[in-house]
């Protein structure tokens, strides 16, 4: 098991940036691959992006391709989502998750511990 607490997020104007993080404790992060999802009120929850438990291989969401960039650094517990040139569509509470043992990184049913959401609103 993972427990996550995700820091980060709040306002910021069309084309800004922010930088979401999440601290985990617990054995099993440096083999967990991590996600970072988003959803609107009233919409599912979607995949932004993953990465696995080195950093060696990433995944992106067709929007978050160019402009968000996922990270990892085992040694401190934590993965990042920094997130560039941001839109007004990117407001959303942003949710990160692990997924311990389990193959594959864009389903949201494969991850198992969940932080608590962040607030991201990007105003036009």
């Amino acid at each position: 098991q993972v427990q996550l607490v995700q820091s980060g997020g709040g306002s910021v104007q069309t084309g800004g940036s922010l930088r979401l993080s999440c601290a985990a404790s617990g054995r099993t992060f440096s083999s967990a691959t991590m996600g970072w999802f988003r959803q609107v009120l009233g919409k599912e929850r979607e995949f932004v992006a993953a990465i696995n438990f080195d950093g060696i291989i990433k995944y992106y969401a067709n929007f978050a391709k160019g402009r968000f960039t996922i990270s990892r650094d085992n040694d401190k517990n934590m993965v990042s989502l920094l997130m560039n040139s941001q839109k007004p569509e990117d407001t959303a509470v942003y949710y990160c998750a692990a997924n311990v043992g389990g193959s594959g990184y864009t389903s949201q049913s494969l991850y198992s511990d969940w932080g608590q959401g962040t607030q991201v609103t990007v105003s036009s």
